[in-house]
């Protein structure tokens, strides 16, 4: 009888990027309903980009990127946002502020949460004002 090369599962025990994307979002939104922040919606579809996130940090409007990584092989979770994909998410975040009934927030930033699977649950790092508009 051959045997087939097993496939390797991400995290959760699954194959599907969609159930690793989903995997490391329900642990970013934990991580942060932990640490104050209260969110104000999840995965936002606009035609820039997907804003993953959105949350309210005491009087701050918090724009938040999840990336999930298994290994640092190809690079590090907040290496895989380069400068495209931080204009993509400034102009989806303009969209929002711009089309929504969003209240006027003094403060508005873009955080990203690192999340990287691990045999305990996940490992979860929360970056504060990651990048600014124009950088």
């Amino acid at each position: 009888m051959e045997q087939r090369p097993s496939r390797r599962r991400g995290p959760g025990g699954t194959r599907s990027s969609r159930a690793r994307g989903r995997y490391g979002e329900a642990a970013a939104e934990a991580y942060l309903r932990e640490h104050g922040y209260r969110i104000l919606a999840r995965n936002l579809h606009l035609r820039y980009a997907e804003i993953d996130l959105l949350a309210l940090e005491r009087e701050t409007l918090c724009f938040v990127e999840v990336r999930l990584r298994t290994s640092d092989r190809y690079g590090t979770a907040e290496e895989s946002i380069d400068a495209r994909k931080r204009r993509r998410l400034v102009r989806a975040a303009a969209a929002v502020m711009a089309q929504s009934r969003l209240p006027r927030y003094r403060s508005v930033r873009f955080d990203v949460v690192c999340v990287r699977p691990d045999s305990s649950g996940p490992r979860v790092r929360l970056i504060r004002d990651a990048f600014r508009p124009g950088e």
